[in-house]
């Protein structure tokens, strides 16, 4: 029986922490969580793009490679790995899993902080690997559907504070009501064909101007 594969193989980048000054049991453990991992990931048809150290290049690395997630290998403290990680996807927001053997509530809190989407500690087995990526691309992307959201919702804000005003400055230089500087404003827009908030900016930006004009008459 055949294993089903994602509609499209997803371009994984594996982040493993500095096993160096290990002893040979915490080196055999490292070997066997990696060995998991790697399986897992082939077995659910996923392309391991690279296998990086956590280091001052790991940045410019991603930005290469452009991987859709990135998986950390941290059997301990990752706040160091974080960090770089953190600055990998800052200017390009990436879901990252974090397995590691770290149980501590501040390091669980440090990683969801720093934009960690899974943190799974113990237990790295095969057969877990494909699910949790699943759940894992899941909360991402709602997660960035809803920044989205906030961000729409930001902006049309603004917009409106832009729009009142406008109607504000229209009222007050051609001393009309309400009704009709909205109306002004969108018949404007319509002969523009822009949009009311960008209507709205110039003629604030025109009102600016005018407000600096006696300054600037001044000086000729």
């Amino acid at each position: 029986m055949k294993s089903s594969h994602p509609p499209r193989s997803l371009r994984i980048v594996v982040v493993t922490a500095d096993t160096s000054g290990h002893d040979d049991a915490a080196l055999a453990a490292r070997h066997e969580r990696n060995t998991a991992l790697r399986i897992g990931l082939l077995e659910s048809g996923y392309d391991i793009v690279a296998s990086l150290p956590p280091d001052i290049f790991l940045p410019e690395r991603v930005a290469q490679l452009q991987p859709d997630l990135i998986i950390v290998d941290s059997e301990s403290d990752a706040r160091d790995v974080l960090e770089h990680i953190v600055i990998a996807t800052r200017d390009e927001r990436r879901p990252i899993v974090l397995f590691t053997e770290d149980h501590s509530a501040p390091a669980m809190e440090a990683a969801m902080a720093a934009g960690v989407s899974a943190y799974i500690v113990a237990g790295l087995q095969a057969e877990r690997v494909r699910p949790v990526l699943d759940v894992a691309l899941a909360r991402f992307r709602r997660e960035q559907q809803l920044l989205g959201e906030l961000a729409d919702t930001r902006q049309k804000l603004a917009e409106r504070k832009v729009v009142e005003r406008a109607k504000g400055v229209l009222m007050a230089r051609y001393r009309l009501k309400e009704e009709e500087a909205y109306g002004r404003l969108r018949s404007l827009a319509m002969n523009k064909n822009l949009r009311l908030a960008e209507v709205a900016q110039r003629i604030l930006d025109v009102e600016d101007l005018l407000g600096q004009a006696p300054a600037a008459k001044g000086h000729t």
